[in-house]
């Protein structure tokens, strides 16, 4: 197993580092301290099994990093560490296809966790995230509305509505299948529903269909 580490605080890395090795005791795992070296070792490497990118390097904005990593580098799976626990900041990275975010101030436990179910091609959201009471940042709400998707979540569920399993979704729309599985999670969470049934009848039942 091979894992890219982008954090640009060496303490942090070694101590993910070690952590890593409870996964496997042969993981290689490759340290880049900004997203232009991340991406520079991802291009050496054409057998990386997951990037971890922390959100804010120096260099470049984090979500930015999240998109051009992804762009070069469509079919590795991106995870985003972070120090924040901002709702709106793990719902920009999921927007823009990151397979998880996990805060910080997750326990080695979690983080091994949510590691395992993004191998396993699943999506990790954060607690945080899930938790349906209001979170406030800086004293602002940042909820998001009940009902409220995107234009891309929108363009998900039509194809969802008309039975299109995740592959020809993603194929029609030019994206990868684990950006469609993001979207999906967007769209169930907006929904508060779990499963794909359940968001086509809740998207009727509000005429969004």
């Amino acid at each position: 197993m091979k894992i890219l580490l982008a954090d640009d605080h060496a303490l942090f890395r070694e101590g993910t580092r070690y952590l890593l090795r409870q996964l496997d005791e042969a993981v290689q795992v490759l340290e880049a301290d900004s997203c232009r070296a991340a991406i520079d070792h991802a291009h050496a490497h054409d057998d990386i099994d997951l990037a971890l990118l922390d959100l804010h390097m120096p260099g470049m904005d984090g979500i930015d990093c999240v998109v051009q990593f992804q762009h070069a580098h469509p079919a590795v799976p991106v995870v985003v560490l972070s120090g924040s626990e901002s709702r709106l900041s793990v719902q920009a990275v999921l927007d823009v296809g990151a397979l998880g975010y996990i805060p910080k101030s997750s326990s080695s436990q979690v983080m091994l966790s949510a590691i395992r179910l993004v191998l396993s091609g699943g999506v990790y959201l954060p607690p945080l995230l899930l938790n349906q009471e209001t979170l406030l940042v800086d004293g602002v709400a940042d909820a998001p509305p009940p009902c409220c998707l995107t234009e891309r979540q929108m363009d998900v569920l039509r194809l969802l509505a008309a039975g299109k399993p995740n592959k020809l979704i993603a194929r029609e729309l030019g994206l990868g299948e684990g950006t469609i599985k993001v979207h999906l999670a967007g769209i169930f969470r907006a929904f508060a529903v779990n499963n794909r049934t359940e968001a086509v009848m809740a998207a009727q039942r509000r005429k969004l269909l």
